[in-house]
């Protein structure tokens, strides 16, 4: 059993979990990382073990049965859930003219994000209500506040979900909230800045440059900004602070929300 807080990170191998796991490890948080591929998985808690306790357990954010296993395997480890961090998603956007959209892959994008976190949440709630508190963050994206990628219907959902669990959950003590990252320098970024460079030939940094004048702070983030914000929802002493929509960009979103 421990005495120190323990967190779960969904999405746990890759993208912005990286700088969350560092942030919580930093936080004095035991975190579990978890994801459908285990290889990749535990490679990821044995590099990211040098900040903390971080253990790799599988589970399927489509699949409720293998959230529970991994659920039961915290709880006869370590004896509590303080906090879960959804961040599973597919990282492949969904857009184009209407005509040639694929209904399926959109849908099947929003229940591995929506149907996902829902059924992550679903895991620990009851978990949490015996412990009388407890905080959800859910890792959102900006595409929720455009209209570039049909993708974006996929935050919104996350947007929801999040305000009405703040409903639900905060007389059990338990908050709900989240955390939308901005342009964050990540492997698929990289990727992408690299196809986008491709097709106009040019160098990627020309395109980097194009993205950082966008932003006011002058700089794409780094997955630890992401964290940092996350592990300061994660240490909250209470709930006070529940059903919030937390956008973390350096000023590149410019829409004013009341």
């Amino acid at each position: 059993m421990s005495t120190d807080p323990v967190a779960i990170v969904t999405g746990g191998s890759g993208g912005i979990a990286p700088g969350i796991v560092r942030a919580l490890c930093d936080a004095g948080f035991v975190v579990v990382i978890t994801a459908r591929g285990l290889e990749r998985l535990t490679a990821a808690a044995e590099e990211l073990g040098k900040h903390g306790t971080v253990l790799a357990l599988g589970s399927d954010a489509t699949d409720p049965v293998s959230i529970r296993h991994m659920v039961d395997s915290v709880l006869s480890r370590f004896g509590r859930i303080d906090v879960l961090v959804n961040a599973a998603a597919s990282s492949n956007p969904i857009g184009g003219a209407i005509e040639q959209v694929d209904i399926d892959m959109l849908m099947t994008d929003v229940d591995i994000k929506v149907g996902g976190y829902l059924r992550y949440i679903q895991g620990i709630v009851p978990v949490m209500k015996a412990q009388g508190e407890g905080h959800v963050i859910n890792i959102g994206g900006l595409t929720g506040r455009s209209s570039d990628t049909l993708s974006g219907l996929r935050n919104v959902g996350v947007v929801h979900l999040t305000k009405v669990l703040s409903d639900q959950l905060g007389p059990f003590g338990i908050s709900v909230n989240a955390v939308h990252p901005g342009i964050v320098r990540t492997p698929h970024l990289v990727e992408l800045f690299d196809e986008m460079a491709k097709e106009r030939g040019v160098d990627a940094q020309v395109i980097e440059a194009e993205f950082t004048a966008d932003i006011p702070t002058g700089a794409i983030l780094d997955v630890d900004a992401v964290g940092r914000m996350v592990a300061f929802l994660a240490g909250a002493p209470d709930c006070s602070i529940t059903g919030q929509s937390l956008t973390v960009d350096g000023g590149y979103s410019r829409g004013i929300y009341l």
